[in-house]
């Protein structure tokens, strides 16, 4: 056990720590000739950290100095950059680690590149279902892909591919034959099966529709899943997180593989599994047995979904589209069930979030987070709405009002940032994506990738953040660019405050004494940079309870 005395004096920090090591003062590994962001305003910048047992217990070259011995490993970094570790606050973990070995549909150039790239894989493994990567039809043309594009390319093998926002499938006939789905199957609710003027499926499913097919995919075995999360792991360290946050608003895949991992050893990344809220009492019961985890895999919290996607115009808005005059979304859950899933989890003491996109799916999730609280008393629960994309500008000030966290995601900025506008029109884009208004009435606000619908590097993320820049170039001065961050604001997003959104704010997500060393080397200061250089730094160095887990 650490005791958190600590001499601050010329920028040099000591933590006195248990009595043998106290005595000797000796440090496990220097870290030394670095710049060094700690997110900790007590010591913003320092130059030098010591570790030991884990935890950072030096800061600053003198102390460092003092308290190495023949037995520290000094490492010089020659200048690099230091952080606390990142940690994206939203993933698909299992989903996407499975997509690092599907095509790559979002590189396609045109409609050609993409039904060839799915004809390649088809043939790579005859009969084998195709469930990634992702596609994007504003990268296509704008049309809504169909089967019949992809049938003569891919043949017997059932393709069901899902759009980059996971709001929606592309299947093939194959795949459309497999789960049984013809002219005569009826629409879901709170999902859509899409129908030609003939009244047949063209094969794209929208929300609770793709289920469908779902409930007919393969089922891989606990190895394979194992192998597929180790995958997933290595590139996650590749790009610098420590930590990821899964919430799964559908399944229990990551949670029960993170924790077969861990029983096996360190998982070398750090894990926040979200299980469905539908299932709270479930996940009640495990929690009221075997408690919450340890820092490296940790449940107890759920996520809900609200509504769907702005690109699937299943986002709920009070407003109808404005190239859909007759649609206004979809609410994925009806308010009934959302509201007793809300209000009964966070009663059992869970940690709760919900999915929510459009300005009245906002609205609603917010009326629901105040009634229960109201309802369940006061207490430190930390209600978390995951994209809070589109607001009312009177709806901004309620996150910090009701301390509700915006888990928010940047690169979905600049990539709906092209078409947005073509869907809710100039009026409504005033709350879009709104990072700087929901900081600058105090909420916090925390950033993440989403993936696989987004790369899983926080540099990304960071850059959007800042330059707002959409990805086809056209806003080189930035989409909606009051809504830009500083470079700190976004840095503190991707470790100070996930930390916060974790529950690990005691522990995590700050460079100070007593903290668990997880640690984030780059080869640039993004501060320090031109901004839309920001997306070029590479990490050389990850770091996770002291220990290298990654070296470029």
């Amino acid at each position: 056990m650490f005791n958190r005395r600590s001499v601050l004096a010329g920028g040099a920090v000591w933590l006195t720590m248990g009595r043998a090591l106290a005595a000797e003062r000796m440090l496990d590994t220097a870290y030394i000739n670095a710049r060094v962001w700690t997110g900790d305003r007590l010591l913003p910048r320092t130059d030098a950290i010591g570790i030991a047992g884990g935890r950072i217990v030096a800061l600053g070259a003198n102390a460092v100095h003092a308290a190495s011995s023949r037995r520290t490993q000094t490492i010089d970094l020659q200048g690099a950059f230091i952080c606390p570790g990142f940690i994206d606050n939203h993933t698909h973990f299992m989903l996407g680690a499975a997509t690092l070995a599907q095509p790559d549909l979002l590189g396609a150039i045109d409609r050609a590149d993409f039904i060839e790239r799915l004809g390649r894989a088809a043939r790579a493994r005859p009969g084998k279902w195709i469930l990634g990567g992702s596609w994007d039809e504003q990268r296509l043309g704008g049309a809504l892909p169909t089967r019949h594009w992809i049938d003569a390319a891919t043949g017997d093998t059932p393709v069901a591919v899902p759009r980059t926002d996971l709001h929606m499938y592309l299947l093939n006939s194959a795949a459309l034959r497999a789960a049984g789905i013809t002219r005569d199957t009826p629409d879901i609710e709170g999902g859509v099966i899409v129908r030609d003027e003939t009244g047949e499926p063209t094969g794209i499913l929208k929300d609770n529709a793709k289920t469908l097919v779902e409930r007919v995919f393969p089922t891989p075995t606990d190895s394979e899943r194992d192998t597929t999360m180790r995958e997933g792991i290595t590139h996650a360290l590749s790009r610098g997180f420590t930590q990821v946050h899964a919430p799964e608003p559908f399944d229990w895949i990551t949670y029960e593989t993170a924790r077969r991992l861990r029983a096996k050893g360190e998982t070398d990344l750090r894990f926040y599994c979200f299980v469905p809220a539908r299932d709270w009492a479930k996940m009640a019961a495990i929690v009221a047995e075997e408690g919450r985890g340890d820092d490296w895999v940790r449940w107890g919290a759920v996520k809900a979904l609200a509504d769907g996607s702005l690109g699937s115009r299943t986002a709920l808005f009070r407003s109808p589209y404005s190239d859909a005059p007759d649609q206004t979304g979809v609410r994925v859950t009806s308010l009934v069930d959302l509201t007793a899933q809300v209000e009964g989890a966070d009663r059992a003491g869970l940690h709760v979030t919900v999915h929510a996109i459009g300005d009245r799916a906002n609205d609603e999730v917010l009326d629901i987070y105040a009634e229960t609280a109201r309802r369940n008393g006061p207490r430190d629960r930390r209600f978390r709405i995951e994209h809070a994309q589109h607001l009312s500008l009177a709806t901004i000030p309620r996150f910090a009002r009701q301390k509700v966290i915006a888990s928010v995601q940047p690169y979905h900025a600049i990539d709906d940032g092209r078409w947005a506008v073509e869907r809710i029109g100039e009026e409504r884009l005033a709350g879009t994506y709104a990072f700087r208004s929901l900081i600058d009435t105090g909420a916090t606000v925390t950033f993440g990738s989403d993936w696989p619908v987004a790369p899983l590097d926080a540099l990304e993320g960071i850059y959007a953040a800042v330059t707002r820049e959409t990805i086809d170039g056209e806003n080189p001065q930035g989409w909606l660019p009051k809504q830009k961050t500083t470079v700190e604001q976004a840095l503190t997003a991707y470790t100070v405050n996930n930390a916060y959104a974790g529950f690990q704010d005691d522990r995590l997500g700050k460079i100070a004494p007593g903290f668990i060393a997880d640690l984030t080397v780059l080869d640039a200061d993004p501060t320090a940079v031109a901004p839309d250089t920001i997306k070029n730094i590479q990490p050389l160095r990850t770091v996770v309870s002291g220990k290298p887990r990654y070296l470029a």
